[in-house]
């Protein structure tokens, strides 16, 4: 271990000046004043490694501080942005440590737009609220640190001017003219709306003023008395519920660029002397005429101002910079991409775009900008430099009997302390009891002050930092996970996103479980959930679910055993059976299920068995190649995604034929993986056909195949209604002779005078939408090729464990990174209702659905929205017009050329628009819940809010079961995990589809959940080559009591239903990696454990070690504890018999028992006792 070093000596004198800190908190190992340069000069530091430059970054701008300047830290990728953002803070002096708050660094992060340079699309509302709120605060002197990505400090913006006209202030008690505060607002671009919700939206109700300020992170309500502000709340934009009281409100401007009568008039002046041609063919000129900024309207910007300015004029001029990373060549890039850009699109009349230099700096007209001011550029390096080292190899093996030998290594060799940075405080705690596991003991440390003040030689603490480095100069290391679990993937998953629950979980997982729902036991059948009760049986509280059985017969099940119970499904909650306890009624239906799921398992094995006899084609393909193929695909996989996409290519180039499905909710990145497998097979020498259910879907795909395709020597044709007679003829004859890779095509490509070439995938988007003789044409087809199906609607993912290697199975039930839930509402029909929500939309530059499912109606509707919305442009589609008519208004929309699409439910399964992001639906009750959802996920396919509005005559008057499907909807906004639990009705229809319809009664009789553990269990033991035994137990639980409470206290966790989805989460664990995972969930979320909860949490440990040896039962108490095993447990008998032989404590108790006599006082003692004897057997 590293010897302590001495404690700094930190005087009184250096806390009352906090500014100061710098010179002793991570004091540098060079002259830090000294290094700041003067104006005009360039100086290099020594070089980082990992986080290091956070620190280094920290500590200049807390030395900038201390003489009145700032620091602007230009960094060459967003990521790394982002980083610094959450790291630089850690280094500086929190609040607590000093005794000024006002010493606090003041780091503040200037976003990316984060779209495409002349992107159709506007960046997202809380983007442009994070910039505004940014150069407010450097504009005013509150900011200590800028963090600017590098194409982000290219961008020319508003002068300073337009933002301090647009800003203004609320305070309590002052007067307020009310008419004079609506035309500020409107002048300053907020939106009057009925309801606020997101930022730059006001309203107005009597004596209440509602405000959403851009670069606030809650709305305000203004309570007037008289014309004096009387109070002013924030409040939740979702519940509209007020929360606490705030003395002023500050406001800004609600976009980066004035939407007033005099600069909309100056934007179209300079459009015209810009843009040849006539102007009022350009929906963006005309909308900006009415009022309405265009999605994209962002690239115009430069037309709004008399002249345009950069990042440098809002710094002080005596500012200091520094890059970190290759600034250059990441500018460099950007500029290339963008040129690119622009002379592809620069010859569109409709959308002409302004020159590059327009819009952003070049890297000349960036650094010479620079020159003048005094710089920093920070490198890293791979080997040690004058400030920093990297760490040495210490990560944890497991293989290992002491899995920390390399950290110890690392630890008795250095002369520094050490620090060991936690994600999180749940994830600290573990990494404390798993180091006290190997006898290692770290001091609990709170922050980089505290680290550093303190001379013990080993700490633990929590800290943001993404990777360790070392400081010799000062004697300090810091090991982040990135080091500890390095080669293991946990950081990495930690970091990027999470891989979704396992939606069999979402099933299982009783969270929306209401009073009266029906449950099913594993050894007792189908009763009523009753809620959970505490009671104290003699040893303290535990709590009990409640289930009430046939003839009011009460059963109380301990919370640690709900393994045993899963929620019910395979019919309404009305119609569900109710079983008696003791009748014998729960063991028959089982037995009935149990032959038919016999036969069933059987079935599927002949399948497989005669798919495991036809030999595939191995593809083999270029690993550089397909790199470059899915960098090109612009966005992070999600980790459902990625694993669905490797199991495709797993499948194609092995030598059996694919067979796969890929269930996923609507936009969750399917066709990526479509994608991806066809470039596998066309770079493998064989052609691709993907067939969608609708000419509309063929289209979409085939745009979006033609555009990822577009670099590469591919040849993709499409076969359709929409195409020509001749281009048809060419298609097919290019198939036949091999020209053509790639074809996409409706039902048209199953017809008998398309032949192929070298066939060697079929992609089917949405197969239960064709018919009985195109779904008999695709079995035909996939005896030779290899099949990708694509569907949207659900099958349960404990069904794709039935059937796995059967029919594979892939589940995508994560939501893309910035997806947001659909806000739903149902509402009566209203004008104001309907003007509002498509205001609300258009003003943001975005495009509604507004679904009128009835054909001879449709053209009075379009008229009432006419005169309703006068600066709308609304198109109309449905399926009776013909189908160019219809191709042309589609493309339209999507072109952006109409901004209100008035349609029937063909858009159900439908093209892609991004920018349309409100869906509104005339007589929403008419329509069944998978069809709402469908129609619902034609919105929010971009990362802004989406907005659904379910619009009835009278929401008073509608039929219970009408209600109940609105209601549903609208609980069902979670992305992918609700949409599992609200529609799992769906589910067991999409059963039905695999299995036959013949299963459903079964299904109904002992609930889905059970069904598919019995056939999974029946076709393991078949492919086994075993009998299987259905009468038996699915599965042993070990019972465990250890004489403590073990639950959640209400005064931990209040929310009942919380509690309940807890402890079913923990009864769900199956490995010990789980139950770390909700340990550290339960302490971010509701802080240290409690000894009852602890006492859960070991329970959980216990039960999960001691199933791999068959033990059923541990009872301990404070003076023996006592284990049961299985007949014939899977453990060697003569290790029993050792543990005997030495071990005087521990005696055979019967045939199946052990007895272990030893003085266990406390949890520690039993659980630590029970762990050493489970250790002996083999655990």
């Amino acid at each position: 271990m590293p010897k302590p070093l001495p404690r700094p000596a930190f005087g009184s004198d250096l806390i009352a000046d906090p500014c100061r800190i710098s010179d002793r908190l991570s004091p540098m190992p060079f002259d830090l004043k000294k290094s700041l340069p003067k104006p005009g000069v360039r100086f290099v530091p020594p070089a980082v490694h990992g986080s290091a430059d956070a620190c280094l970054l920290a500590q200049a701008a807390l030395e900038l501080k201390a003489q009145g300047r700032m620091l602007a830290v230009v960094v060459a990728g967003a990521t790394d942005a982002q980083r610094l953002l959450a790291e630089i803070p850690w280094f500086a002096p929190s609040a607590d440590a000093v005794a000024d708050p006002a010493a606090k660094l003041r780091v503040h992060l200037l976003p990316d737009w984060e779209t495409l340079p002349y992107d159709a699309f506007s960046p997202h509302q809380d983007l442009v609220s994070e910039r505004l709120a940014t150069l407010y605060e450097v504009q005013s002197g509150q900011c200590d640190l800028l963090i600017v990505p590098a194409t982000t400090a290219l961008l020319r913006m508003a002068p300073p001017q337009f933002l301090a006209a647009y800003t203004f202030f609320f305070k309590q008690g002052e007067k307020l003219d009310e008419a004079r505060l609506k035309s500020q607002l409107t002048l300053a671009g907020y939106s009057h709306v009925g309801q606020v919700m997101s930022p730059g939206e006001y309203s107005v109700r009597g004596g209440l003023i509602d405000i959403f300020p851009m670069g606030s992170v809650l709305p305000y309500r203004l309570d007037l008395f008289g014309d004096t502000v009387e109070t002013i709340r924030t409040f939740d934009a979702d519940t509209q519920r007020s929360l606490y009281p705030v003395p002023q409100v500050r406001m800004l401007p609600g976009r980066e660029f004035p939407m007033d009568e005099a600069a909309r008039l100056a934007f179209r002046n300079r459009w015209r002397e810009m843009f040849e041609g006539d102007p009022s063919r350009t929906a963006i000129y005309k909308d900006i005429g009415s009022g309405i900024a265009s999605a994209g309207i962002e690239y115009y910007l430069p037309l709004f101002f008399e002249q345009t300015a950069t990042l440098f004029e809002y710094l002080p001029h005596d500012a200091m910079f520094a890059t970190v990373g290759d600034v250059e060549q990441s500018i460099k890039r950007f500029w290339s991409d963008t040129r690119s850009r622009w002379q592809f699109l620069r010859a569109d009349r409709e959308r002409p775009v302004l020159e590059p230099k327009a819009i952003y700096l070049d890297d000349e007209d960036f650094f010479t900008l620079l020159k003048p001011y005094a710089r920093w550029a920070i490198k890293s390096d791979d080997g040690p430099s004058a400030l920093s080292a990297p760490l040495p190899e210490i990560a944890v093996n497991r293989r290992l009997e002491d899995p920390l030998a390399n950290l110890r290594a690392f630890l008795s060799k250095t002369d520094n302390r050490v620090l060991i940075c936690a994600d999180s405080n749940g994830r600290r705690e573990t990494l404390q009891q798993y180091f006290a596991e190997y006898d290692l003991h770290p001091a609990l440390c709170d922050d980089h002050f505290g680290f550093v003040a303190s001379s013990e030689p080993l700490m633990l603490g929590v800290a943001p930092l993404q990777s360790g480095f070392q400081l010799p100069g000062l004697g300090l290391a810091f090991v982040t996970e990135t080091e500890l679990y390095a080669g293991s993937g946990r950081r990495a998953g930690r970091r990027k996103q999470q891989a979704t629950t396992e939606v069999e979980f979402m099933v299982r997982d009783l969270s929306e479980l209401k009073v009266g729902d029906p449950v099913v036991h594993s050894n007792h059948g189908i009763g009523r959930y009753m809620g959970l009760i505490s009671m104290d049986l003699g040893e303290g509280e535990t709590e009990f679910l409640h289930l009430e059985y046939a003839k009011e017969t009460k059963l109380y099940v301990p919370v640690s055993q709900l393994h045993v119970i899963s929620r019910y499904s395979g019919a309404s909650p009305e119609d569900a059976p109710l079983h008696s306890l003791g009748s014998g009624q729960w063991e028959k239906a089982k037995r009935k299920a149990a032959q038919q799921v016999r036969d069933t398992a059987a079935e599927l094995l002949n399948l497989y068995a005669r798919r495991t006899l036809r030999q595939g084609h191995a593809f083999q393909y270029s690993a550089h190649d397909y790199e470059a193929f899915a960098d090109s695909f612009g966005f992070e996989e999600t980790a459902d995604q990625a694993a669905a996409i490797n199991a495709v290519i797993k499948d194609m180039t092995s030598g059996q034929p694919m067979d796969r499905l890929i269930c996923g909710d609507v936009g969750f990145g399917k066709t990526e993986v479509a994608l991806r497998a066809a470039f596998v097979a066309v770079m493998g020498g064989k052609q691709v056909a993907i067939l969608a259910p609708t000419t509309l879907l063929a289209e979409q795909h085939a745009q979006t195949f033609a555009d990822r395709f577009a670099n590469w020597p591919v040849r993709i044709a499409e076969l359709s209604r929409f195409r020509t007679g001749k281009e048809v003829t060419q298609a097919i004859k290019g198939l036949a002779d091999g020209t053509i890779d790639i074809v996409i095509g409706t039902h048209k490509l199953l017809s008998g005078d398309v032949k192929f070439q070298r066939l060697g995938l079929v992609i089917i988007d949405e197969e239960h939408r064709f018919g009985v003789r195109q779904k008999e044409a695709l079995k035909a087809l996939r005896a030779e090729v290899d099949v990708l199906t694509l569907t949207a609607t659900p099958i349960p993912r404990t069904l794709g464990m039935a059937l796995e290697g059967l029919r594979e199975f892939s589940v995508i039930a994560t939501a893309p990174q910035k997806r947001l839930a659909i806000k739903t509402f149902v509402r009566g029909e209203t004008e104001s209702t309907i003007r509002e929500a498509c205001l609300r939309e258009l003003k943001r530059g975005g495009q509604v659905y507004f679904l009128h499912n009835e054909v001879e109606t449709i053209a009075n509707r379009r008229a009432m929205l006419e005169a309703l919305l006068p600066e709308a442009r609304i198109g109309v589609a449905h399926g009776q017009m013909h189908e160019r008519d219809l191709e042309k208004v589609m493309r339209d929309f999507v072109a952006q050329r109409f901004n209100i699409l008035l349609c029937t439910t063909i858009i159900e399964t439908g093209i892609d628009v991004p920018t349309a992001n409100t869906i509104i639906m005339h007589r929403a009750d008419k329509f069944g819940l998978a069809q709402l959802h469908q129609l619902r996920g034609r919105v929010g396919r971009s990362h802004h809010q989406a907005y659904a509005y379910l619009l009835v005559q009278d929401v008073q008057g509608l039929s219970k079961q009408a209600q109940r499907r609105l209601e549903a909807i609208q609980q069902m906004e979670e992305l992918g995990s609700g949409f599992y639990l609200a529609m799992h009705d769906l589910e067991i229809r999409g059963a039905g589809e695999v299995l036959g319809d013949n299963q459903s009664g079964e299904i109904h009789e002992i609930g889905f959940q059970m069904y598919s553990d019995m056939l999974n269990e029946a076709v393991r033991a078949l492919k086994d080559g075993r009998e299987p035994d259905l009468a038996a137990p699915l599965s042993s639980t070990t019972e465990i009591n250890l004489h403590v409470p073990a639950l959640l206290p209400n005064d931990y966790c209040g929310d009942v239903n919380e509690r309940l989805s807890l402890y079913k989460r923990f009864a769900n664990c199956a490995a010990q990696d789980a139950i770390d995972a909700l340990q550290e969930e339960l302490i971010d979320r509701f802080g240290k454990l409690p000894e009852p909860a602890r006492a859960l949490v070991e329970t959980h440990r216990l039960r999960i070690a001691a199933k791999p040896l068959g033990i059923v039962k541990i009872d301990a108490h404070a003076e023996a504890a006592l284990m049961q095993f299985m007949p014939n447990p899977p453990i060697d008998a003569m290790r029993i018999i050792e543990l005997v032989q030495k071990n005087r404590q521990v005696k055979l108790n019967g045939q199946d028992k052990l007895r272990i006599t030893a003085a266990m006082v406390d949890l520690n003692a039993r659980v630590q006792q029970v762990k050493t004897i489970m250790k002996a057997l083999g655990a």
